[in-house]
């Protein structure tokens, strides 16, 4: 499936578990918890980096895991621990004068609702809570779950409208 996009689009802004994770939590005798991630990923950010674009994390969990993408790939905006995730995107777009039609937001559950509905560009991995896709006009499924190239599918679908100018 290809996407509709925009050359328009400068933001991709993003939830955390259920797209950069397959939602899983893995919990040690230790009480420690672990996500897998997909390589594949991290690099679909580093490439949106590279190219140009910005990116945002809005996560409903607070996680050092999140650090990884400010130290790794100097991503400022790491938002952990919200439970209003379109109060934090209003915000991103104030503070960087963003219209709705700049801005793609990838989300997975109910409470991403707040954030699409604020942007013209909703994207969901295949694995999304069957609700959004009711709930939500312009859904757009990936071909890809979250935790397996959900993000990368997005980079590689944005990099390939640019490369067509």
């Amino acid at each position: 499936m290809t996407l509709e996009l925009s050359k328009n689009i400068k933001w991709i802004v993003s939830d955390f578990d259920g797209v950069f994770t397959d939602g899983s939590v893995y919990i040690s005798e230790k009480n420690d918890v672990q996500k897998k991630l997909s390589f594949k990923d991290i690099m679909g950010v580093a490439m949106l980096l590279r190219n140009g674009y910005q990116f945002a994390i809005i996560s409903g969990e607070a996680s050092n895991i999140l650090n990884y993408f400010k130290e790794k790939l100097g991503v400022e905006e790491i938002h952990g621990g919200i439970r209003q995730k379109g109060i934090v995107l209003d915000e991103i777009m104030k503070k960087y004068n963003l219209n709705p039609d700049e801005v793609l937001y990838v989300g997975d559950d109910i409470n991403d609702i707040p954030a699409m509905e604020l942007v013209k560009y909703k994207i969901a991995p295949k694995n999304v809570n069957p609700i959004l896709t009711v709930k939500v006009n312009g859904l757009q499924i990936l071909n890809n779950s979250g935790g397996d190239g959900a993000i990368r599918e997005i980079t590689d679908e944005l990099l390939n409208l640019e490369n067509n100018a």
